[in-house]
Parts: structure tokens; C-alpha cells; sequence
């Protein structure tokens, strides 16, 4: 069983904070007042409650934790390879969770709209098929363009996005693609009779349609539709370390920005 470990976050915060805040208002003045003899420390006086210590110890440490973790940065590890070449599986990653807006821990509700996804970027998300589950891709259409997908071709509003080829690698070819903010490199499966994922698709309003760097072996917006932005987590802006699996060591080489 998957652990929401957001949700557990938010109620460890919170519940500590109300045990040593309730301690402070209540209860801490009557054991000052009339300190019982089991709970009295002869050079410290009254003895608080375990729990009471434990939520006064833990407290500062979770609310710093859910702050960084909820408004500002995030790591995620990548578990798979649809966004080779410019992820590997192993990397992990620094996710800026104020690029596109601050928003609630758990229920992921905006409070305040700082920006938008802006073509290219790199987005993590809740998967719209199980909002349980993070997906990493990389940001095609915006609200209002027309995408096709037709015969290993990008087009964005009925125009072709240009992609240079760089080398073969079997079994892939490495191309450059430039989405007119930044140049990137993807992956085609060399041999492979057509194109998965072709076809054309209306962006609505509001929602993003995303696409894996690794083309051919990528669960995109191409099969499962748009991302709406209420499941926006934030924009991948650093590698930070690589470590394929715990059975490796980890090396710290590949550190620097996302393309």
C-alpha cells in the first residue's frame, strides 16, 4: 500500500502543533501551579508529558519540512526512462513548486498565481488516470493550440517543429528539437514501422498537453488526454544526483540544470 506521505506530513504538523499549543494554554500552568510528585524533576521542576515533549521537540522540525516541501522546493526520483535523453532513470531531481503558483499542501488548491507552464518546460504533475501517482513530461501545447503527432512529426498550430538530427545510437536516433524557448534533444526508436501516438488534439483552456522526451516509449497526453492545471506540482529545474538503485553506489556527476 502507497503512502500519502503529503497527507501524513500535514496531520504529523498539525498535530503536534495543537498538543504544544494546547499544553501552552492549558495545561502547563496548572502543572506549574500544583505539580504532582511523579512528575517532578527536583533541579527543573515540573516534568512535561512525553507526548507534550515529543510535539514541542518535533513540531519546528515538520513545519519547516512541510513549508520547503509544500511552497518551495521538492526532490523526486525518476522511475523510468520516457524522458531519455534528458533524464535518466536513477536521477534525482529539484522540482520548483512556486513556478506556477502557490498551492495547498494535499488538495493542491491555488492560493496564489505566480506564473504558467510555458512551452518546453519540464512539469511535474499528478497523473490525471491516478491522481495518487507524480509523472514527469515535457510541456507541448498550451491552452488553446492544436497539436498533430503524424509520422514522428510535431506540429503546433499547423506548424512543423524542427528537429535536427544529431547521431544514431541504435536502437535510437538522437534528434535536437527547438519548441522556441529551448533547444532539447529526443529520442525516435530506429526501425519501428510508424508512429505511436499519432494524432490531433485541441488543447482546452486551462489544461496542458505534455509529451515524454523519449518518443516512442512514452505514456503521454498522446493516450490518456490533457493535464488540467489543478494537477500541477511544479517545474523540474536541477539534477541534483544519479543513483539507478540502492544496490549502486551514488554519483553526484551529472549535476546541473534541466535542458
Amino acid at each position: 500500500m502507497d503512502i500519502d506521505f503529503p497527507l501524513v506530513l500535514v496531520v504529523l504538523t498539525f498535530a503536534s502543533g495543537l498538543i504544544w499549543l494546547a499544553d501552552i494554554l492549558f495545561f502547563r500552568k496548572r502543572r506549574l501551579a500544583a505539580p504532582s510528585v511523579d512528575v517532578v524533576d527536583e533541579a527543573n521542576g515540573p516534568k512535561e508529558p512525553y507526548l507534550v515533549d515529543l510535539s514541542r521537540s518535533f513540531f519546528p522540525v515538520l513545519a519547516i519540512v512541510l513549508i520547503l516541501r509544500s511552497f518551495l522546493v521538492e526532490p523526486f526520483q525518476i522511475p523510468s526512462g520516457s524522458m531519455l535523453p534528458t533524464l535518466e532513470v536513477g536521477d534525482f531531481i529539484l522540482v520548483n513548486k512556486y513556478a506556477y503558483g502557490l498551492r495547498l499542501p494535499v488538495v493542491g488548491t491555488k492560493v496564489l498565481d505566480v506564473g504558467d507552464p510555458e512551452r518546453g518546460d519540464v512539469m511535474v504533475f499528478r497523473y490525471p488516470v491516478d491522481r495518487e501517482t507524480n509523472y514527469i513530461k515535457r510541456v507541448i501545447g498550451l491552452p488553446g493550440d492544436t497539436v498533430r503527432y503524424s509520422n514522428k512529426q510535431l506540429f503546433i498550430n499547423d506548424q512543423l517543429i524542427e528537429s535536427e538530427f544529431v547521431v544514431r545510437l541504435p536502437p535510437v536516433e538522437v534528434r535536437r528539437e527547438d519548441l522556441g524557448t529551448a533547444e532539447h534533444d529526443i529520442f525516435h526508436t530506429m526501425g519501428r514501422s510508424g508512429a505511436p501516438g499519432e494524432g490531433e488534439w485541441q488543447i482546452p483552456e486551462g489544461e496542458y498537453f505534455m509529451m515524454g522526451d523519449n518518443r516512442d516509449n512514452s505514456n503521454d497526453s498522446r493516450y490518456w488526454g490533457t493535464v488540467p492545471d489543478e494537477l500541477i506540482v511544479g517545474k523540474a529545474f536541477a539534477i541534483w544526483m544519479h543513483w539507478a538503485s540502492f544496490t549502486s553506489l551514488p554519483s553526484f556527476k551529472r549535476v546541473g540544470g534541466i535542458e
